[in-house]
């Protein structure tokens, strides 16, 4: 407990400096604004910016990406619950009670219930991280060459299961990113790969560039072809601070979506998502009155508000303690570390305690900074809510073409973002997802490392990635996951998801 209040006290000491400070405040906004504009979306954005932060130091960089994604779960809320209009998946379930409250002028309420879940669910998350991640470290410290093999390729295996639609799509995109990660220089000889005689090759694909293509341009062109429709929007909300009664209704909702939000987020998979469902399910089946539910039960949103906001933030463990990203973002986030010279995994706290620590208090901060700047904001959030998005998107494209030409000042990288934009376009039309080969890029390296490692240690005895307990325990559960993805009944749903879509 003294080494756990002493590392939280290295982490306050880190992110209590202005420009940190600065940075967790530019990121929450940025965060809420994202997910209080629907269609934009966490991934899409800190694609966008990411080149944005490579002149600066890498916990402030991650501190403010770190802030887009547990933000963008408090301002997709905001329109959920004023429009019914959820600017985030995981805010889905948050409209149905939300907007009924709103619809009975209890708007204000609704959204400060929300706020507030939200902050307590945020530092139990926080402290669930911090009490976490030595342990978790310790064990990944462990790990052998095979050991880490059979986690990526546990790793790549979730990253089939958790995309929507065909299964096999699903396959196709992983081995590409696969594949995608091959292309360079080989990092034991040094000799180009798939390169075709391309200098521009010999780097390998950039990760901001691919996921800033795949997410972020091609998003606008998809929002450009939807037809624009922004209902109107009341600007008078209520009263934002719910009473004793509201709280105490409320009470148990935001302790049970505060506790399964943390659990589900460490799984995984889109954590936060999973999360607002299943504790809204829990709510209603342990409410005294389930038939209040859909009708403006606070219950129905302080759960779920909960929940989400406490997944968002324990879905870093996974990347931070193995290495391992559960999520396309997360895959991100851990692309951004490594771009900064800092490898996800279970040497950062020990190598990077500054940043270790001071990301994860930034998290408790960052929660502070949205209750106390969302609710005197929403006013503001609601006009920008009746800003067409034509006006919007071209200043988007062009914080995309400047970020990521300042970074190697290299007019091809800005040609590239274009070209994986229109194949991001282009795999939406044809229904196949992009995250998982985003999440192949990313440990295809990965994998191809612990390989390699593993090879040379045996002296090419193929044997030692199968002969370990621990080794043979991951190969089979990424084995059971594969199988139950491929069952009828779990295909049947898949594809029912991907037509909702």
């Amino acid at each position: 407990m003294t080494d756990l209040f002493d590392h939280l006290v290295l982490g306050f000491t880190v992110v209590l400096s202005f420009q940190n400070l600065l940075l967790c405040l530019v990121g929450c906004l940025v965060g809420t604004l994202i997910g209080v504009l629907p269609g934009i979306g966490p991934l899409a954005t800190i694609a966008i910016l990411m080149p944005m932060t490579y002149n600066s130091e890498p916990i402030g960089a991650l501190i403010m990406l770190a802030g887009i994604y547990y933000g963008s779960q408090y301002g997709g809320s905001t329109t959920a619950i004023l429009v019914n209009m959820p600017g985030e998946s995981s805010s889905v379930v948050t409209a149905l009670d939300g907007h009924a409250m709103a619809r009975q002028g209890k708007a204000g309420k609704a959204l400060g219930i929300a706020a507030i879940g939200s902050f307590i669910a945020g530092t139990f998350a926080t402290l669930v991280i911090a009490a976490l991640a030595i342990p978790l470290s310790k064990l990944a410290l462990s790990f052998t060459a095979g050991n880490y093999f059979a986690l990526m390729v546990l790793g790549l295996t979730l990253a089939i299961v958790v995309a929507g639609g065909s299964v096999l799509k699903a396959f196709c995109m992983l081995i590409v990113g696969v594949i995608m990660a091959l292309v360079g220089a080989n990092p034991v000889t040094g000799e180009p790969r798939l390169t075709f005689g391309s200098q521009i090759l010999y780097d390998g694909f950039d990760v901001a560039i691919v996921a800033m293509g795949l997410f972020g341009i091609a998003e606008i062109l998809r929002n450009l072809e939807a037809p624009e429709g922004r209902p109107f929007v009341s600007d008078a909300v209520g009263g934002l601070l719910p009473d004793r009664k509201d709280m105490r209704e409320s009470a148990g909702a935001i302790t049970r979506g505060s506790l399964l939000g943390s659990i589900i987020g460490i799984i995984p998979g889109n954590g936060a998502t999973l999360s607002s469902f299943v504790s809204y399910a829990l709510e209603k089946w342990v409410a005294r009155r389930p038939q209040e539910f859909g009708r403006g039960a606070i219950q129905g949103v302080a759960g779920p508000e909960s929940a989400n906001n406490a997944a968002a933030q324990t879905t870093f463990i996974p990347l931070l303690t193995l290495g391992l990203p559960s999520t396309a973002t997360m895959a991100l986030v851990g692309g951004a570390m490594t771009l900064h010279g800092v490898i996800p995994g279970p040497r950062v706290i020990d190598q990077h305690p500054d940043l270790f620590w001071g990301m994860v208090t930034s998290m408790w901060i960052g929660n502070l900074m949205l209750v106390i700047i969302n609710l005197p904001l929403i006013g503001i959030w609601v006009k920008f809510l009746k800003v067409p998005y034509r006006h919007l998107f071209p200043m988007i494209v062009l914080v995309c073409c400047v970020g990521i030409y300042s970074v190697n000042s290299q007019p091809f990288d800005v040609l590239q973002i274009a070209l994986f934009g229109v194949i991001g376009y282009v795999l939406h039309k044809l229904r196949f997802e992009p995250a998982p080969l985003l999440l192949g890029l990313v440990l295809g390296g990965m994998l191809e490392d612990s390989l390699h490692r593993g090879l040379i240690l045996s002296h090419g005895d193929i044997w030692t990635f199968v002969s370990a307990p621990l080794t043979l325990i991951l190969l089979t559960a990424a084995a059971v996951v594969l199988g139950s993805a491929l069952s009828p009944s779990i295909a049947r749903r898949r594809q029912l998801l991907q037509e909702e879509d």
